[in-house]
């Protein structure tokens, strides 16, 4: 990786471009860069993977016939380690099966080489709009997971009865407590789980059974 296409700061957004041809990537660095986008260059996926944190926001400019570990089976890697990073391929041998296999495991956008610049700056403009929109989810989902750790296991009891819509006298009679006890810990969970409304509270706890899911 050239120094001269590395971000000095780790969470400015960034198009990490993925090409083991020199010329190309600094080519395309050097464009990204006079329309005002930060870049990183790469030779390889090991070369990304060796200097890539959870922390980079951007997307990946991937060549899809990388040497060694190809850019397909590196797009099959990062999902398989739960990197959500937006990827962008690129190729000038790209053929029907590769385009679909990669866009159904969700890349952003499939460019063959040369490509329209205005092209490759709006699949680059919808990729850093999801990986925002994907680091905003992620950020609340760990704060909704960090309320949860603060429930007693009884507390997390009944507010599973509770978001499935039981009654206080029910849930009461179902773990054998009182209504005033019951009533007690439902106040309990909506204080700590920050929770206006039990609409509010239903939806916190779908958004985090729908991440374990995935």
């Amino acid at each position: 990786m050239s120094s001269a296409h590395t971000p000095t700061d780790p969470h400015s957004v960034t198009v990490f471009v993925v090409d083991d041809d020199d010329g190309l990537c600094e080519g395309l660095c050097d464009l990204l860069e006079s329309v005002g986008l930060r870049s990183a260059r790469f030779g390889s996926a090991e070369d990304f993977i060796a200097h890539w944190r959870e922390e980079m926001p951007g997307c990946l400019m991937l060549d899809a016939r990388l040497p060694g570990m190809t850019g397909v089976e590196f797009q099959e890697k990062l999902i398989r380690l739960g990197v959500r990073m937006p990827v962008i391929f690129m190729t000038g041998h790209g053929d029907i099966p590769m385009v679909r296999k990669v866009m159904k495991a969700g890349a952003v956008e499939f460019l063959t080489k040369p490509f329209d610049k205005e092209e490759m700056l709006a699949a680059i403009r919808h990729a850093f709009a999801l990986d925002s929109a994907q680091r905003i989810e992620q950020r609340e989902l760990s704060a909704i997971q960090a309320r949860l750790a603060t429930l007693t296991p009884r507390e997390f009891e009944v507010m599973g009865h509770v978001t499935a819509g039981a009654l206080n006298k029910q849930i009461a009679g179902m773990l054998t407590l009182s209504e005033i006890t019951v009533k007690l810990h439902r106040r309990r969970i909506f204080e700590k789980m920050r929770a206006g409304s039990l609409a509010e509270l239903v939806k916190m706890t779908e958004k985090v059974r729908s991440s374990q899911l995935k």
